[in-house]
């Protein structure tokens, strides 16, 4: 597969869970999951172009290239429910990959998005992507989720800022299109001091589908889910539970 990677492939798994990584990550950002997830549930961690063993790969033009993507390796992986899981601009791309799945007729059977406002609400107008190296860092310490301590070093930002520039780059020319409302539920997860959306602004995904819908806010900032990372696993496995005992 070129753009899923399974850390710890579980073949009599019941149920799958894709999970899509934050701007400048990669799928390492959920290595740790599968070892908090029942046997029953096999991970898949989303590998975008340009980073880690993709890196000699030019990256990616657009949101909805990406999107295309990833729902075309999915196909395969609809014999059994899936469910999606993106944090920050990983939640749009699993949004634009549920609406292209509902589209062929095998949608998952949950979504759940965590650090990003619906797709249809305004989006911030800095324009993260063109700034200098040094405003770039102070934005990442802002959001507090990047090693800063990595990206100390001169050799390593050379490595990590262009990748990381051209996913705010994806998500500041994304242009979700209109559409009806999901049929998928879905969940949304929001740390109560994060900078980026609020638990208020988070409640907006409910008019993104027709079908069930939860909030669950955690303490925290925008990575949250870093140091609650039981917690936050056990959230998404309660409410991957939830499809099945219907």
């Amino acid at each position: 597969m070129t753009w899923l990677r399974c850390p710890r492939p579980r073949p009599s798994a019941a149920t799958r869970l894709v999970c899509f990584p934050h701007a400048g990550g990669s799928a390492t950002a959920y290595r740790e999951w599968p070892a908090l997830l029942p046997e029953s549930v096999e991970l898949y961690g989303v590998q975008l172009p340009g980073r880690a063993d993709r890196y000699s790969e030019p990256l990616p033009e657009s949101l909805d290239a990406v999107a295309a993507a990833v729902a075309g390796e999915l196909v395969p992986l609809l014999d059994r429910p899936v469910a999606l899981f993106g944090h920050s601009m990983g939640a749009l791309l699993a949004y634009e990959v549920t609406r292209l799945l509902e589209a062929r007729g095998t949608g998952p059977v949950r979504l759940l998005v965590s650090g990003c406002s619906a797709p249809h609400e305004p989006r911030e107008r800095r324009v993260l992507s063109e700034l200098d190296d040094d405003s770039l860092l102070t934005e990442l310490e802002r959001l507090g989720g990047t090693e800063l301590e990595v990206l100390a070093h001169a050799g390593m930002r050379e490595l990590i800022l262009p990748y990381v520039r051209g996913d705010f780059r994806l998500v500041e020319r994304h242009r979700s299109r209109p559409g009806p409302a999901l049929r998928t539920p879905i969940s949304v997860l929001v740390g109560d001091a994060d900078p980026v959306v609020t638990a208020e602004q988070a409640k907006s995904w409910e008019a993104c589908t027709e079908s069930g819908f939860s909030l669950t806010v955690f303490p925290g900032d925008h990575f949250y889910l870093q140091p609650l990372r039981e917690r936050v696993v056990a959230e998404v496995v309660r409410r991957m539970g939830a499809e099945f005992r219907g």
